[in-house]
């Protein structure tokens, strides 16, 4: 409930600054010359030109938008103090005249840079980069593991020949020579022996 409240005086607190802005503009221009629905035309004028003002500052805060947002301010805060009784509306200054004259132009000039000009680099507020990150804090957070040293191959060892086999297979080779009058080969050896592979070789190195 009271931030109902809170909001709707707000909102009555702004039509009626807003209407006495207005009125006051529409006096100063009528006291200037501007007599119908030309002096109508200029509180619009001011409040048109505070609108856009206020849609640039909230995308980009440049040198051109604070430099229009015062003159709409001046032209609105001047108007209400002209109109409290420090200015003869009867009888107004040829400045004065003059000023509210050429205000269409500049209103219009005012509104068509803030609504079509792109602000320059030097205007723009800067973004800090993003820090760069730790190089301590990566490698704890991801650490690389080292590669793993590959797995050495066993080492080929020669099986141990029992004496009594060897000469066994001396007399098997010198059979095969008498017999064929050519050395043993190691398959031969090994089918006569009914042995393994690598022990016939073993023996077969022996015999040689």
């Amino acid at each position: 409930m009271s931030r109902s409240l809170r909001v709707d005086a707000v909102l009555v607190q702004a039509v009626i600054a807003g209407a006495l802005s207005f009125a006051h503009l529409h006096d100063l221009a009528e006291a200037a010359g501007q007599t119908g629905w030309k002096a109508w035309a200029y509180p619009v004028s001011v409040d048109l030109l505070l609108v856009a003002v206020w849609r640039r500052l909230r995308t980009e805060r440049s040198r051109m938008a604070w430099f229009w947002f015062l003159v709409a301010l001046v032209a609105s805060l001047g108007a209400n103090i002209a109109t409290a009784g420090l200015l003869d509306l009867e009888h107004v200054p040829a400045w004065l005249r003059i000023l509210v004259a050429g205000w269409p132009a500049l209103a219009f000039l005012g509104g068509t840079l803030l609504a079509h000009s792109p602000t320059p680099a030097a205007d723009r507020m800067p973004v800090p980069p993003a820090p760069a990150p730790d190089p301590d804090l990566v490698r704890e957070r991801d650490p690389i593991a080292a590669p793993e040293p590959a797995p050495a191959l066993p080492e080929a060892s020669t099986p141990a020949v029992p004496p009594a086999l060897i000469d066994h297979a001396r007399k098997v080779a010198t059979e095969h020579r008498t017999r064929t009058g050519t050395e043993i080969d190691t398959a031969t050896l090994r089918a006569r022996l009914g042995i393994p592979e690598d022990l016939a070789g073993a023996i077969a190195a022996q015999l040689a």
